[in-house]
């Protein structure tokens, strides 16, 4: 096994799922960095349970690259694995398997395996380690890690999120807020329509519209034909409500999401929705009708990630990648927007594809990997010279 698989051996025999601590796999880089004298600092979660981790390689200096990666995992309950999910398995085929080998543990295991050569490397500008924690239920934790990164660290690096690209870089990505919509109507007899207020008929009526709200965005012409879902999309995943047959529901709740493209806004897109809760309840309410419709959000919307402001990690990107690699857009979240939000130059880069990410048997191929490492030295070499200074 190569250092790189060493590692992600490693890595994956923590059970990080995001229901879990990280503290364990977190205490197991640190001694490994140390190994190396490279220091590295926790930023605690509120909870005292989790931690963001951050390391500098390098000079205190202008410039230089963050490498960002989340450490937590999803579940694998319920999930037909052919082999323990916590335990690398080499199928032999090229392909590593395990929980989190290519979401993202892989790329965490590439980047701490350049350590031991980037502590001898004559680096002019500092490599970063990244690595947050309950990335996987809304990106929680990289907030207070980008904080500190920015304000205690540095104000100039580039950052590079190693989710799974395929090792092609991400330029945009769309934002994501998840919510849950709770209706109280009023109990009856189903013979007895008249006297009460179904909480799931007058739920039917908002899902329907939630669908109806993505197709008047795609009537309206706010496309991007770069996803390849090119639109604002609005979906219900759950739902739950009523007693029994013959009861007037008094309740149901669904959760739902909205996954908006960077030139959209959630606050826009979920007016609408809003909107149409006060005329629905108004209404039935001019009806006789009792009901209460109340909408919470699950998470702060991870925003999204808009191609702008990107032009020198780009660059850093593609000088070190090999020829004919294509600037993409992707549907799914990562931190990559709360960085970009912050002001730091970002994109999404890292080995394995989305495409089994929170997969039973979940795998990396091993070419990725070695893909990934020849980025990274390559790469190490642009920072052995000091930082271009713009506008200073």
């Amino acid at each position: 096994m190569s250092d790189a698989e060493r590692l992600l051996a490693k890595l994956v025999a923590f059970d990080t799922t995001s229901s879990e601590s990280n503290l364990a796999l977190v205490g197991y880089v640190e001694d490994y960095l140390a190994s190396y004298g490279v220091e590295a600092e926790r930023v605690m979660s509120p909870c005292g349970q989790k931690a963001n981790l951050i390391a500098r390689i390098g000079p205190e200096a202008l410039g230089g690259v963050m490498l960002s990666g989340h450490t937590d995992v999803v579940p694998v309950a319920g999930q037909p694995w052919s082999s323990d999910p916590f335990t690398l398995r080499d199928g032999g085929d090229g392909r590593l398997y395990g929980r989190g080998t290519c979401d993202m543990k892989g790329f965490l295991a590439c980047a701490l395996a350049k350590v031991p050569e980037w502590v001898k490397t004559p680096l002019k500008q500092p490599i970063y380690l990244g690595f947050s924690y309950d990335e996987e239920i809304g990106c929680v934790g990289a907030p207070s890690l980008i904080e500190r990164f920015y304000t205690h660290y540095s104000t100039t690096a580039h950052v590079i999120v190693g989710e799974p690209t395929s090792m092609q870089p991400v330029v945009a990505q769309k934002g994501a807020t998840n919510l849950r919509t709770t209706v109280v109507g009023r109990e009856a007899h189903s013979s007895q329509v008249n006297q009460g207020t179904s909480a799931i008929h007058v739920a039917a009526r908002l899902v329907t519209f939630i669908e109806d709200t993505m197709a008047a965005l795609v009537e309206e012409g706010r496309v991007d034909e770069a996803f390849n879902v090119p639109h604002t999309s609005l979906h219900v995943g759950k739902i739950k409500g009523g007693t029994a047959i013959n009861i007037m529901a008094r309740e149901c709740q669904f959760e739902w999401e909205i996954r908006h493209l960077p030139t959209d806004t959630f606050d826009e897109i979920y007016a609408r929705f809003d909107a149409f809760c006060k005329q629905l309840s108004a209404e039935l309410q001019a009806k006789g009708k009792t009901v209460e419709i109340t909408t919470e959000p699950l998470n702060v919307t991870v925003p999204g990630l808009a191609d702008r402001d990107n032009d020198r990690v780009l660059r850093l990107a593609k000088d070190h990648l090999p020829a004919g690699c294509c600037d993409h857009a992707v549907a799914y979240a990562t931190e990559a927007g709360q960085f970009q939000g912050q002001g730091l130059q970002t994109l999404i880069l890292g080995p394995g594809s989305i495409a089994q990410a929170h997969q039973p048997d979940e795998y990396v191929e091993r070419r990725q990997l070695e893909d990934c490492l020849a980025f990274l030295t390559d790469m190490s070499v642009a920072l052995e010279q000091p930082a271009e200074r713009h506008g200073e």
